[in-house]
């Protein structure tokens, strides 16, 4: 049965960054991704709260929280690591601005293909990261399908249509994601408790959404999505650094996959508030009955 959870819940993560790479490319313009990115401000204090605030609150709250050497560098590698897939799904739930989303998005992850295996060895005596190991899972399944999306778009700008559909595929796949890694996952969740890792990546959570939010941009919109970008983390690289740079200390790799279950659990509870308060926000408010 685990076996089964496990490929179900592969299959359905490829299945959601797939469709939802095409969906974006498809209802979005080069320029319009592009054209946040122009604010060379917006752009710095992004890369700050990505790569320089996250890895150092993960070093930090680790420290305070009395981890294991191993439950440290696993959380370190989710400090490193930037740019996922889940960003811009965050960004419509949390109604932000979707291509800035999608631009901090590419721009996060071409910076951690250079940054993760120079910075990590400096950090971490005896370990070595092959960029092209981090950079071939982020080209195949996410830029891939996006240029070939956006190049669709600007030919034919009815496939738009089929945005709409594969959101909906997208959203559908990452229910059934997540649900089926949190069973797969759950002996390991339960074995964490008590150690402080929960708790300590709860507060990593919070520590890169409130730095994110207060360095993140002029408006609400930019704001909740650099929040958002600098909280979720480039799973599959930290997943992928664990499983191959760390194969006899497997304490990271599991580490590393329950801090990255909480976090984006976290992250979409977070996220879907947001959008609620700012649906309410936007409502008319109701008109006062007429006297008599």
């Amino acid at each position: 049965m685990t076996d089964v959870l496990t490929t179900l819940a592969q299959v359905a993560v490829l299945t959601f960054v797939v469709t939802s790479m095409v969906a974006l490319g498809l209802s979005l313009t080069v320029v319009q991704i592009l054209t946040p990115l122009k604010d060379a401000k917006l752009v710095l204090l992004g890369l700050v709260t990505s790569f320089v605030v996250a890895p150092a609150a993960a070093w930090g709250i680790a420290a305070l929280f009395g981890l294991s050497d191993d439950q440290t560098l696993g959380l370190l590698l989710l400090g490193v690591a930037a740019g996922a897939p889940f960003l811009p799904k965050l960004a419509q739930l949390a109604h932000g601005e979707v291509p800035y989303a999608v631009g901090l998005m590419v721009l996060l992850m071409v910076v951690t293909v250079g940054y993760v295996p120079l910075v990590l060895p400096l950090l971490v005596d005896g370990v070595t990261v092959s960029a092209w190991d981090i950079a071939r899972p982020l080209l195949l399944l996410m830029l891939l399908p996006l240029a070939v999306a956006l190049v669709v778009r600007a030919r034919y700008p009815d496939a738009a249509r089929l945005a709409p559909v594969l959101n909906r595929v997208s959203t559908t796949a990452l229910a059934l994601g997540i649900g089926a890694a949190v069973l797969v996952g759950l002996p390991q969740i339960w074995d964490q408790v008590g150690t402080g890792l929960l708790l300590a990546t709860l507060l990593f959570v919070v520590v890169c959404l409130a730095v994110g939010y207060l360095l993140g941009g002029s408006g609400r919109s930019q704001r909740v999505v650099t929040s958002l970008g600098s909280a979720q983390r480039n799973l599959s690289a930290a997943l992928l650094i664990a499983g191959t740079s760390f194969v006899g200390t497997p304490v990271v790799l599991v580490t590393v996959m329950v801090a990255s279950l909480l976090l984006t659990a976290a992250l979409l509870l977070v996220a879907a508030e947001l959008g609620k308060r700012a649906g309410a926000g936007t409502r008319p408010a109701a008109r006062a009955p007429a006297d008599g």
